[in-house]
């Protein structure tokens, strides 16, 4: 009796092995089918051997800032063209040898570098800690120009080319003038050479270095401001009211001093890198070479004296300014 129970038990167990390993091919080929069909959706087109995917494409159209969800789709299949021109081209790269030139291999490296340090940079800023709601009150309410007294300027601009000794006489002139067009009358008349423009800013699109200083002006009135070829004259023809409550500002407040907080680092961190290293200037470099403890790249500009208003209170209307700097309609 023993015998046949072994026999049958024997059977039982061949047949559990068979099934189960049916059942495992079943489960590993729908495996085999779900890759290559989640390979197949990956793939965006197939040039000779090489496949483009839908992850190039994606990672290049994240680059293009301000893409709207309804260009997406266009814009995809331009990056997909662009990728197939690029491929297709690959085979006439190695003919010629271009992976090898040496000017192509000065660009690699170079751009190598760079994204390595925009990289280094990034990971630098990661740990720049997120302003409180205490902190970007208190922001709020220290930049009333930008915000709660928000106004958006119509600036007409004079870009003048004088000597430094001129400058002097234009602010004097400028602050006698009844009107822009009466100064421009008289640029014209003493040989000055300049050229204008006008245009509608915001109080958040002009440089945060002037904004104060422009804020306070009134109607009318003009800055003039010393520059390296002779002065700008920036004119306030006209303004108009439109603050911001603290509710709509937060996030732009949020993300301007949290990018504050990145920059201070990571300048903070090249700084340290610096001074722990040996650097040489050589050549013509050792001459301009900065001193120990200056400030790289840093700039100092005067800040703008402001003119009294012209006795022209209401400002000027746009068709004079356009009249008196010659701009044409």
């Amino acid at each position: 009796m023993a015998q046949p129970t072994s026999s049958l038990g024997f059977r039982m167990t061949s047949v559990t092995v068979v099934a189960l390993a049916a059942t495992l091919a079943l489960i590993s080929g729908c495996g085999d089918k779900k890759k290559e069909e989640k390979k197949a959706s990956q793939t965006a087109a197939r040039v000779n051997k090489e496949e483009l995917t839908v992850h190039q494409i994606n990672f290049i159209l994240q680059q293009q800032r301000g893409l709207r969800p309804e260009q997406a789709d266009a814009a995809s299949r331009q990056v997909l063209e662009r990728l197939i021109d690029q491929q297709v081209a690959m085979s006439k790269v190695e003919e010629l040898k271009l992976d090898r030139d040496a000017k192509v291999l000065q660009q690699l490296d170079a751009a190598k570098r760079d994204i390595l340090y925009r990289a280094y940079i990034e990971r630098v800023g990661e740990a720049a800690p997120k302003p409180t709601p205490e902190e970007i009150k208190k922001y709020y309410g220290d930049k009333p120009a930008l915000f709660s007294e928000r106004r958006v300027f119509s600036l007409q601009e004079l870009a003048i080319e004088a000597k430094p000794e001129q400058l002097e006489t234009l602010r004097g002139k400028l602050a006698a003038a009844k009107n822009i067009a009466e100064f421009i009358e008289y640029l014209k008349a003493n040989d000055f050479r300049f050229s204008g423009n006008q245009a509608v800013r915001a109080a958040e699109q002009l440089p945060m270095a002037s904004l104060d200083t422009i804020a306070k002006l009134k109607d009318g009135q003009a800055l003039i401001n010393p520059t390296a070829n002779g002065a700008t004259v920036l004119v306030l023809a006209g303004s108009r009211s439109q603050p911001v409550d603290l509710e709509r500002a937060t996030p732009a407040i949020e993300q301007f001093l949290l990018n504050e907080r990145k920059r201070e680092l990571i300048a903070k961190d090249i700084k340290e890198l610096r001074a722990a290293a040996k650097i040489e200037y050589v050549g013509k470099f050792a001459a301009s070479a900065p001193t120990a403890g200056s400030a790289t790249g840093a700039t100092t500009t005067a800040a703008p004296a402001a003119v009294p208003a012209p006795a022209s209170g209401s400002g000027l209307d746009a068709s004079a300014i356009n009249k008196g700097m010659g701009i044409k309609k």
